[in-house]
C-alpha cells in the first residue's frame, strides 16, 4: 500500500519524537547522575538541546525554503537515527552534553520543516491537518516516557545495560524515521531555484517585521513559558498537597491525551470558525487555569484544572502555526515555521527559570500567577496586532 506523503510525514512524526523522548525521560538524569552528574550539570545537560532548537530552527526553515523540504527532513532522520548510537559511548558528563547538543538538530529541524510541510500540501483543511501532525508527534512523546521507564525497570539488575537498551530502542526509531522522511516525494520545481539568497534573507526580514506573525508566535511562547512552569512546579505543588507520584503521573498522562485528542477537532474548528478568536479563548482559559490551580487542594480539582489546561493548549496551539502560514506565502513557510519554533523553544526554556524564581521568594503558588499574568498580557497583545492588522 503506497502512504500519501501526509502519512508518510505523520508516521515519520510518531517514530522521530518517540525516539527524541525515550532518549531524554526519564532516562537523561539517571544516566548524567550515573555518570556522577551533580543538579547543576544534569539541568545543563537537559537544556542543551532546548538552546540547539532555539537557535537552529530558524536556518532550518529558512533553507528548506531554498532547497526543499525533503532535504532538510531527511537531515534531520540522519541525526534521528544517528545520535542515539552515539550515547552508548559516553563515559564522561561533557560527552554527553555534546551529543545532546547534536541530538538537539534533529527535532529543531523536523517540526518547523515537518509543520511547513503540512502547510505546503494544505490550504484548505490546514488547521486540521496540523492538528493530525501535531497528535502523531504527541502518540510518540506519551509513549516514550512509558516505555524508557519500563525499560530501566525491568533491567535495574544492571543499570548500565538498561542505559544501552533505551537508547537502542531509541536509535532503532529513529532509524524508521529516516526511512519514512527518506520515501516522501521529493518536490517538484523550487521557487527559491530563481531567487537569489539576498531575496530570501530579504523575505526573511519581511517576516519578522510582519506584526501579526511575530506575535501570534509570542502567543505560542506565552503558551508554552506556563507550560514548563506547570509541567515544572505541578509535582511539587501537589506532593505538597499530599498527591502521590502515581497522582502527578496521571495528571501529566492525562493532560498529554487531552491534548492529542482533541487537536485535530480544534484545527477543524479554527478551519471554519477563524483563529484569531480560537487563539484569544484558549489563551485566556490558560490563564484562568493558572490562576484555579494555587486554589486547589487535593487529586479531583488538580486532575480538573490539568485536563482543561490540555485543552486550553489544544485550543490555542491547533490555531497558531495554522494562521501563521495563513500569514505568510507557500515560499516562506519555512522561514515563518522556523520563527514559531524558535520562539516556542525559548518560551519553553524560560517558563521553568520564571517560575522557579517566583517560587522560592513567594511560594509555589506564585510561579502559577505569574504564568497567567503572561498568557493575559500576551492575549492583549496579540488581540490588538490583529485588530490593527485588520
Amino acid at each position: 500500500m503506497k502512504l500519501s506523503p501526509f502519512r508518510l510525514l505523520c508516521g515519520a512524526g510518531l517514530a522521530a519524537i518517540f525516539s527524541s523522548t525515550i532518549s531524554k525521560n526519564p532516562v537523561l538524569p539517571l544516566f548524567a547522575s550515573h555518570l556522577g552528574g551533580e543538579p547543576s550539570w544534569i539541568g545543563f545537560i537537559a537544556g542543551v538541546s532546548a538552546f540547539t532548537g532555539i537557535v537552529a530552527s530558524i536556518p532550518a526553515g529558512l533553507l528548506s525554503d531554498r532547497v526543499g523540504r525533503k532535504r532538510l527532513l531527511v537531515a534531520s532522520g540522519v541525526v534521528f537515527a544517528s545520535a542515539p548510537f552515539l550515547y552508548l559511548g559516553v563515559t564522561v558528563l561533557w560527552q554527553l552534553a555534546l551529543v545532546r547538543f547534536f541530538h538537539g538538530f534533529a527535532t529543531a529541524i523536523f517540526m518547523p520543516v515537518g509543520m511547513a510541510l503540512v502547510s505546503d500540501l494544505y490550504r484548505t483543511g490546514r488547521g486540521e491537518r496540523l492538528g493530525w501532525f501535531s497528535s502523531s508527534t504527541l502518540a510518540g512523546r506519551f509513549i516514550a516516557p512509558m516505555a524508557g521507564g519500563a525499560l530501566i525497570t525491568l533491567l535495574a539488575y544492571d543499570p548500565e545495560l538498561g542505559f544501552r537498551a533505551v537508547y537502542a530502542v531509541c536509535g532503532a526509531a529513529g532509524v524508521i524515521a529516516l526511512v519514512l522522511m527518506w520515501k516522501l516525494p521529493v518536490e517538484r520545481e523550487r521557487i527559491a531555484d530563481r531567487r537569489s539568497w539576498r531575496q530570501d534573507l530579504a523575505r526573511f526580514r519581511s517576516l519578522i517585521s510582519h506584526r501579526v506573525i511575530v506575535v501570534t508566535a509570542v502567543i505560542e511562547a506565552a503558551i508554552l513559558f506556563s507550560y514548563g512552569a506547570f509541567e515544572t512546579f505541578l509535582p511539587l505543588f501537589a506532593l505538597e498537597h499530599g498527591v502521590s507520584a502515581l497522582g502527578v503521573g496521571v495528571f501529566l498522562s492525562a493532560q498529554i491525551v487531552t491534548l492529542a485528542a482533541t487537536k485535530p477537532l480544534m484545527g477543524r474548528f479554527s478551519d471554519r470558525h477563524g483563529r484569531p478568536p480560537q487563539i484569544v479563548a484558549g489563551t485566556l482559559l490558560g490563564a484562568a487555569c493558572m490562576v484555579a490551580l494555587p486554589l486547589t487542594g487535593s487529586f479531583l480539582p488538580m486532575l480538573a484544572v490539568s485536563v482543561v489546561f490540555g485543552l486550553s493548549l489544544s485550543v490555542v496551539t491547533s490555531a497558531t502555526a495554522a494562521f501563521i502560514a495563513d500569514s505568510s506565502t507557500r515560499e516562506s513557510h519555512g522561514s515563518a515555521m522556523g520563527i514559531l519554533g524558535s520562539l516556542m523553544d525559548i518560551g519553553h526554556t524560560t517558563g521553568p527559570l520564571a517560575a522557579g524564581f517566583l517560587a522560592g521568594y513567594y511560594g509555589l503558588g506564585w510561579s502559577f500567577i505569574g504564568a497567567a499574568v503572561v498568557l493575559a498580557l500576551a492575549a492583549l497583545v496579540f488581540q490588538g496586532a490583529v485588530r490593527a492588522g485588520s
